[in-house]
């Protein structure tokens, strides 16, 4: 993925929390015919320094039949187009334009399958447990009768992913001038939709990122 600098996150930790909050990827893998794509939510592991991606796919799925390919796993994040009257800098000299602000994180690596039975169950118990925390009377895999969950089981494919390499682009106008980047974000803040504000919350975050750098380097000059 093509990431100026200004934009790049490499921050493990954000990484990761951005791919359980999305949770929904696009996996592909390239095979004999060309691409292949499936989107399908991840369970994100973390096993000491390794990091594992695990989803599943329809035994009629031939995606899984690439499993031993290389493979990337794309979470695309809040995304939103950005209207150039709410730069400051449209009043001053009018030399702006229309762009787009989003989150995304690509992982590389293998694709496997999941073989052993209890781990596959493993991995349908940790996605459901994820989804069903807080609600006031969550659904388990053991909720539903034995011989039916072996039975769903056995129509889907597990997959992993043992990440090799992660990257992440967080394009929330960083280059741009203050007056410029806090009309965005308020701009950003008065729209209906979720993901406008999602981006105008995360532009607010950075603000504060930056200003607390700024406090430091008052204190502590080099």
């Amino acid at each position: 993925m093509y990431i100026p600098q200004q934009f790049r996150e490499a921050r493990r930790d954000v990484l990761v929390s951005a791919m359980r909050d999305i949770q929904l990827a696009a996996i592909v893998t390239p095979g004999p015919d060309g691409l292949r794509a499936t989107h399908a939510p991840v369970v994100v592991r973390e096993e000491r320094d390794r990091l594992v991606l695990e989803f599943h796919v329809a035994r009629g799925n031939p995606h899984w039949q690439l499993a031993g390919a290389q493979s990337i796993v794309i979470f695309q994040g809040p995304q939103a187009y950005i209207h150039p009257g709410w730069y400051a800098s449209k009043a001053e000299h009018g030399r702006v334009v229309p762009t787009w602000t989003y989150v995304m994180v690509h992982a590389h690596g293998r694709l496997e399958t999941i073989e052993a039975p209890e781990e596959l169950l493993a991995h349908l118990v940790a996605l459901t447990d994820r989804n069903e925390a807080g609600r006031t009377v969550p659904w388990a895999v053991s909720d539903a009768p034995e011989k039916y969950i072996d039975g769903m089981t056995r129509a889907i494919v597990g997959l992993r992913v043992t990440v090799e390499r992660l990257e992440g682009s967080w394009k929330l106008n960083q280059h741009k001038s203050e007056g410029d980047r806090r009309g965005v974000q308020s701009g950003l803040a008065d729209q209906a939709d979720e993901n406008s504000q999602s981006i105008s919350t995360l532009m607010r975050d950075l603000e504060q990122v930056r200003a607390a750098a700024a406090d430091k380097q008052k204190v502590n000059p080099t």
